[in-house]
């Protein structure tokens, strides 16, 4: 796509839990020109998570219809709950001269690496499982399953990190440092 020549897309990824919506809460607040991408789910909204700002909230019946309509760049099912990038999202926002930012799964992360080759993709990992753990279980409302079945993905989440541009640790208590890493993959590229 020729539009990718001068702005840029940049994509954050890592395993669950590892502090993505974190990083890019704080990168909003430095970046104000940026546009970032809000992404259809099927999963109930967490309680800081409002509609249109954080996801917009379908249900199945919805969200099949933005793939029969192919109003989906990509979608995957994950964890029993659907996700998709409405492509609105992604070229609106290129054709008004923005650079865009997104945070999907590393499913994903792959199958937009395919489809916008330009596309800069940022990996976040976390110091250890244990910290992957310790967040999980911090979050509200998840059920023992479905931690353990989030912590059984990790190994394979992150063997996804050899096909990013960058990773970058998330060092426990330290997201300044996460934060200052992100900054420069995106001072140095656009």
């Amino acid at each position: 796509m020729s539009i990718l020549k001068t702005q840029k897309v940049f994509l954050i990824s890592g395993p669950s839990a590892v502090g993505k919506d974190t990083v890019i809460d704080i990168i909003k607040k430095k970046y104000t020109n940026f546009h970032y991408v809000i992404t259809a789910v099927t999963r109930k909204p967490r309680t800081n998570e409002k509609e249109g700002i954080n996801h917009f909230f379908l249900n199945n019946k919805e969200f099949t219809n933005l793939i029969n309509n192919d109003e989906l760049l990509e979608w995957s099912k994950v964890y029993k709950n659907y996700y998709g990038v409405p492509k609105n999202q992604i070229y609106k926002p290129l054709c008004e001269g923005k650079n865009v930012l997104l945070r999907v799964d590393v499913q994903g992360a792959k199958k937009l690496k395919k489809i916008l080759p330009n596309i800069i993709m940022i990996f976040i990992k976390p110091e250890s499982i244990d910290s992957i753990k310790n967040h999980l279980l911090a979050r509200e409302k998840k059920s023992e399953s479905d931690i353990r079945t989030r912590l059984d993905s990790f190994a394979s989440e992150m063997e996804y990190s050899k096909y990013f541009d960058h990773i970058v640790t998330n060092i426990e208590d330290k997201i300044e440092y996460v934060v200052s890493e992100v900054e420069d993959i995106i001072k140095s590229n656009i």
